[in-house]
């Protein structure tokens, strides 16, 4: 499928293997062992780099605009190593960095935050803006963590989850639109990058 302005890259006998239901933004840097299931996207800039472990993203989640996500490989006494493993229906805000870390289902990553290698945002629950969590922090279900380092500040009520839900199902429909807008984005003008005298 062809993806305007995308960089995919094979590297490591690995390819990234892309739902043809997911939005890939302009700008964005796919490389390696990467998996984006359906319905999935990823926006503008985004950098998704699996040389030296996997990157699993499930269905219906959204990576925003400038997030980088990596991970790590296995190492003496931990033969798993830190792949980043997202699950279905999460929201990850603009410019965050996930690193070896795990977000189950209908996860929530503010903008800015950061987690790194086995730190665990569990399903319902709510990493805050501009947070840090820091390796092998584990979140329960339906909870609010925030601050550098990150702790819980409470519990999430129904109404919070609500609201993440009907984020993740804005960012399906959002995606449809940039789809069309992408494909039919003129191409580069034909004297683009030519030398004026």
């Amino acid at each position: 499928m062809h993806r305007p302005g995308v960089t995919i890259i094979p590297i490591n006998g690995h390819a990234p293997r892309i739902h043809d239901t997911a939005f890939i933004a302009p700008g964005c840097i796919i490389v390696g062992n990467v998996t984006i299931g359906a319905m999935s996207s990823v926006w503008y800039n985004c950098v998704l780099r699996a040389d030296v472990s996997r990157i699993e993203i499930g269905e219906r989640t959204n990576i925003q605009d400038g997030s980088v996500l990596h991970c790590d490989p296995e190492r003496p006494g931990d033969a798993d190593g830190s792949p980043l493993i997202i699950g279905d229906d999460v929201l990850v805000g603009h410019m965050c960095m996930l690193h070896g870390c795990r977000i189950e289902d209908r996860g929530f990553i503010g903008l800015g935050a950061i987690a790194m290698n086995k730190a665990v945002i569990a399903s319902d629950s709510m990493l805050a803006a501009g947070a840090m969590l820091t390796e092998g922090k584990v979140m329960a279900p339906r909870e609010l963590w925030g601050g550098r380092p990150a702790r819980k500040m409470r519990d999430l009520d129904g109404m919070a989850v609500a609201g993440m839900k009907m984020g993740a199902a804005h960012y399906v429909e959002n995606a449809k639109a940039h789809a069309l807008a992408v494909a039919g984005a003129p191409g580069p003008h034909p004297d683009d990058g030519r030398t004026q005298g």
